[in-house]
């Protein structure tokens, strides 16, 4: 699991080091540098954010302003020059506060609190998640339906592959696709059963999850994108 990044600095310099160590950072994706708040705020209209580096002192729209401004907040990390500013930062209740310059121990550090907190969060939401129980193995194992990507039939059995893992379990296509919501799963082929939440592109041809490709059949085609709203 990585969290979506934004940095936001208007120094070119500083923009750069902690891009730097975004990309560098195992646990981190970033989805996006930006030197002023008005063109973040526009990239988050667009793509899933967890978690902002955020400077404080910047024209325009300063830190603080551009967080009174977000309808949903992600997780923040202020990176600024002033530690001055640190007790009204304390106010937008951020993950971590560091103070220029940004050292590998301290920026690890505060990545690796945010992740604890991301986890904690996404471990409440899943226990009142929407979820199916399979068999696999001999054991029962409860799959958040969020978490599938697709099922796939294989021989006697159907593999359920999700975020995490895939698993074999003897059933057949037509019971998943009878148990699973219809707007959020589609038979595309006769072989595939696909999450619309998880599908990046899609054409005549394929669906494409991540780096798979799913077939698509020309009679399921018209399925798919109804359920895409397209």
């Amino acid at each position: 699991m990585k969290l979506n990044c934004l940095v936001i600095e208007d120094s070119a310099d500083q923009r750069m080091i902690v891009v730097k160590l975004v990309n560098n950072n195992p646990q981190l994706h970033l989805v996006g540098e930006f030197s002023n708040a008005i063109e973040a705020r526009g990239c988050m209209k667009i793509h899933d954010v967890d978690l902002i580096f955020l400077d404080i002192e910047m024209p325009v729209i300063n830190g603080f302003s551009f967080l009174e401004g977000l309808k949903t907040k992600p997780q923040i990390i202020f990176v600024t020059a002033k530690a001055e500013h640190a007790l009204r930062a304390f106010d937008y209740s951020p993950t971590d506060y560091i103070k220029k310059p940004v050292t590998l121990t301290r920026f690890e550090i505060a990545v690796n609190r945010a992740m604890h907190l991301h986890l904690l969060e996404h471990d409440v939401k899943e226990d009142n998640g929407e979820h199916i129980f399979i068999k696999s193995n001999l054991k029962k194992i409860k799959i958040f339906t969020s978490k599938i990507k697709w099922i796939e039939a294989f021989g006697d059995y159907v593999k359920v592959v999700t975020d995490d893992s895939s698993n074999l379990v003897l059933s057949t296509m037509k019971s998943f696709e009878t148990n699973l919501n219809p707007t959020q799963f589609v038979r595309v082929h006769k072989s595939f059963i696909i999450n619309t939440d998880k599908i990046e592109r899609f054409n005549g041809k394929f669906a494409e999850i991540g780096s798979s490709k799913i077939p698509l059949s020309r009679n399921k085609k018209e399925a798919l994108a109804k359920a895409l709203a397209i």
